[in-house]
């Protein structure tokens, strides 16, 4: 199956928020040391946000969805546009960008259980670790970094309730202001949104 790419170019994904009891998170070392990042993955044509995080889960990191508690997603696309040099001028339709919808998933199961070869296709990831709550936007690659900072924000009171952790030293106050202002985080039991 295809994944979808809407009218202006975005390519619909899914962003998986994997934390630990303790409110650190995951995050999985790309293969061939390229960085590190969130889980994430297209969403296919046809295929609900809801189904495609689940999906992605136990492709990336081998978890089943009795391993997890899906604790909320945010209530809009996040939009990023990749850099020039990224696009696939010869792919049809020509994909500008992502939209991502992300998902704060509690881990249930024993961190032993994530793996990175129980999918048929190459691993996104070759290794993993656990960080605090804000480090992620530090080490995702530059031009995800106000979509993870939105993300992070918009997800934070579900995992820390009304008091967040405290923002690190190198946090961009202007990219604060503009994160708090979007909306509340939808429960999981919302109505499912379809790709559009």
């Amino acid at each position: 199956m295809t994944d979808w790419i809407d009218e202006e170019g975005f390519r619909a994904n899914v962003g998986i928020m994997l934390m630990r009891d303790d409110g650190c998170l995951f995050l999985g070392g790309r293969v061939g040391g390229r960085g590190w990042q969130f889980p994430q993955g297209g969403v296919r044509v046809g295929e609900l946000p809801e189904q495609a995080v689940l999906r992605e889960l136990t492709e990336e990191v081998g978890l089943l969805p009795t391993d997890v508690e899906m604790m909320g997603v945010t209530r809009h696309w996040l939009r990023y546009r990749l850099p020039r040099q990224y696009l696939r001028h010869h792919s049809a339709p020509l994909c500008i960008g992502q939209k991502q919808r992300w998902f704060l998933l509690r881990l249930k199961a024993a961190e032993a259980s994530i793996r990175f070869d129980t999918s048929d296709e190459l691993p996104e990831f070759d290794r993993g670790r656990w960080v605090d709550w804000w480090e992620p936007v530090r080490s995702v690659v530059y031009f995800k970094r106000a979509v993870y900072r939105r993300a992070l924000h918009e997800l934070a009171p579900l995992a820390h309730g009304s008091v967040l952790p405290p923002y690190p030293g190198w946090w961009d106050e202007a990219e604060t202001k503009r994160a708090s202002r979007s909306r509340a985080p939808q429960s999981p039991a919302a109505e499912p949104t379809e790709p559009r």
